[in-house]
């Protein structure tokens, strides 16, 4: 571990002062897909956290099945809409039930398709604290829902506050992983990204790659056991759920109709391109924002440019003697 953030911060430090090279490297990859894993023993029975270790809860016979399933709908989804040569790429969860989803889906394809696994600890499931006391979980969640499903912590646990954190550290790895070619892809492949995890760090993953608020956050419905979310290269290059999924399936999820606009516009969007109908980059933030003010169309007198200039002065000034 020590050795993988040597090597990142040597990376960073390229990288700022080579600027040239960032995701020159590597070819992104045509998806990225999340998986939830399938039904466990605690989706059946909530008494088992009271008595298992929640990174210990096994899949039931249904869990495997719907496993199996998806691995097959994930190698057609593939298998239909790449070039020849596609591969695949598995980040997963060190959970008992995501490691067993990750194994039943792997049942779909070669080992010639599989360029090779990463188990993630960032991408685990929310932490509920230890041992779950079956009596007190119902109040325990219920306050939840007063408090706001984002910030509420869970005694001796975490809220999606803190797994929105480590889900953007391991986005930052991911980029890294895709623009130094960590993932050994051969460019004239089609690479696909399974993450196989947990139904609110998905949410949160998407909340934290869309660049989605709190409030659009506690909009999402959880994912079903094995339920797959699609994000697509787009025509421009940026990412989209909107590509393979209908406009009906995102209402499912809970997301608004301007979420939805926004989806729609990512799949002919050009990467980095800013969307300026997006009302949760600017608008919604403010009230009856002008589109000049007179200030703006003022030109500066002489008066102002020499107090200007001077300030500009005062600060290089004091810029040198720090």
């Amino acid at each position: 571990m020590e050795e993988e953030q040597e090597q990142e911060h040597h990376e960073q430090k390229c990288n700022h002062h080579h600027p040239s090279i960032i995701l020159h490297h590597g070819k992104l990859p045509k998806r990225i897909i999340l998986v939830r894993h399938g039904e466990s023993e605690g989706n059946l029975d909530k008494a088992a956290y009271a008595t298992i270790p929640d990174n210990k809860i096994p899949l039931t016979p249904l869990g495997i099945s719907q496993a199996r399933s998806t691995g097959a709908r994930l190698y057609d989804l593939i298998s239909r809409h790449s070039s020849p040569n596609w591969r695949v790429y598995f980040y997963v969860s060190p959970y008992e039930r995501t490691r067993s989803t990750l194994r039943e889906i792997g049942r779909s394809f070669s080992k010639r398709r599989i360029i090779g696994v990463r188990e993630e600890s960032r991408v685990r499931e929310q932490d509920f604290g230890n041992f779950q006391v079956e009596e007190s979980m119902p109040a325990i969640k219920e306050a939840r829902e007063r408090f706001g499903r984002f910030f509420y912590r869970f005694p001796e646990g975490e809220s999606a506050a803190d797994v929105f954190d480590r889900v953007s550290s391991f986005l930052e790895s991911l980029w890294r992983d895709i623009d130094f070619n960590r993932l050994h892809s051969d460019p004239a492949e089609d690479l696909n990204l399974i993450i196989i995890s947990h139904g609110l760090t998905c949410r949160v993953f998407l909340m934290k790659w869309f660049k989605w608020t709190v409030e659009q956050f506690e909009r999402l419905n959880n994912l079903g056991n094995c339920e797959i979310r699609v994000m697509e290269l787009g025509h421009g290059g940026e990412y989209s759920l909107a590509v393979y999924h209908t406009v009906e399936e995102l209402q499912e999820w809970g997301l608004s109709q301007e979420m939805i606009e926004d989806q729609k516009w990512r799949v002919q969007a050009t990467r980095g391109a800013w969307n300026e109908h997006c009302p949760w980059y600017l608008d919604e933030f403010f009230d009856n924002l002008l589109e000049t003010s007179e200030d703006e169309d003022k030109p500066l007198d002489e008066e102002e440019h020499i107090s200007l200039s001077e300030t500009s002065n005062n600060e290089d000034n004091f810029d040198d003697e720090q």
